[in-house]
């Protein structure tokens, strides 16, 4: 029996092991998991990063599974293949799914005060994280936030809140945590729904995500 070929783009600054919890039956599935490369400058386009994203893509017709800032990736990457399929997880499918306090980041340009410095070097700031959830998170960080290249964290916050799609691609197949802080569910349409799963959700309900992925790939 031929598989299916599933790529998977994790979230902004995030390595692949966020997917390590993943689990999909091998005999249908070959899993594939792309990693982020550092944008040739800050002004490079989101259009041309995505092809330089596709490169590493071998198969025809493949699956794209992106989680939050790559749920945006895949999308701008299947404008440019013809995958079977886009899911997107714990992400937006266009501008207005933003939630009001991004829209203003991104009108104010907050975002560029934004202290890249503290991912680039999070184990210099354990002593900040008071509580046992910070401590938690801040474990987290460290586990699965690798990408701490400044250039790749100011173009991809830049990318995420600037993103232009005004109205969304047909046919994605979007996961969404009802908890999720980053992107709050009252903003967002047409999603599959997660109880209680937040923006980090691959990692504390991958088995729920599992399931839908499986059914979702499977037809």
């Amino acid at each position: 029996m031929e598989k299916t070929h599933i790529y998977f783009v994790p979230g902004l600054a995030a390595n692949k092991s966020i997917f390590e919890y993943v689990s999909l039956p091998q005999e249908h599935f070959e899993l594939h998991f792309l990693e982020w490369i550092i944008p040739l400058s800050i002004e490079e386009s989101i259009e041309d990063y995505a092809k330089r994203m596709c490169e590493p893509i071998v198969h025809e017709n493949p699956i794209l599974v992106g989680v939050s800032f790559g749920g945006i990736m895949v999308q701008e990457m299947s404008k440019l293949i013809n995958p079977k399929k886009v899911i997107i997880i714990s992400s937006i499918k266009n501008r207005d799914e933003l939630p009001n306090r991004l829209k203003l980041a991104q009108k104010t340009k907050a975002y560029k005060l934004f202290p890249t410095k503290v991912i680039q070097n999070i184990e210099n700031y354990d002593a900040y994280f008071f509580n046992d959830f910070l401590k938690k998170r801040s474990e987290l960080y460290k586990t699965y936030l690798s990408v701490r290249d400044s250039k790749y964290l100011e173009w991809a916050i830049h990318n995420v809140l600037n993103w232009e799609q005004k109205t969304s691609l047909d046919n994605i197949i979007h996961i969404h945590g009802n908890k999720d802080e980053v992107f709050p569910f009252k903003h967002i349409n047409n999603a599959i729904e997660v109880n209680n799963g937040t923006h980090i959700m691959i990692l504390d309900k991958a088995k729920t995500i599992s399931s839908i992925l499986k059914e979702k790939c499977l037809t």
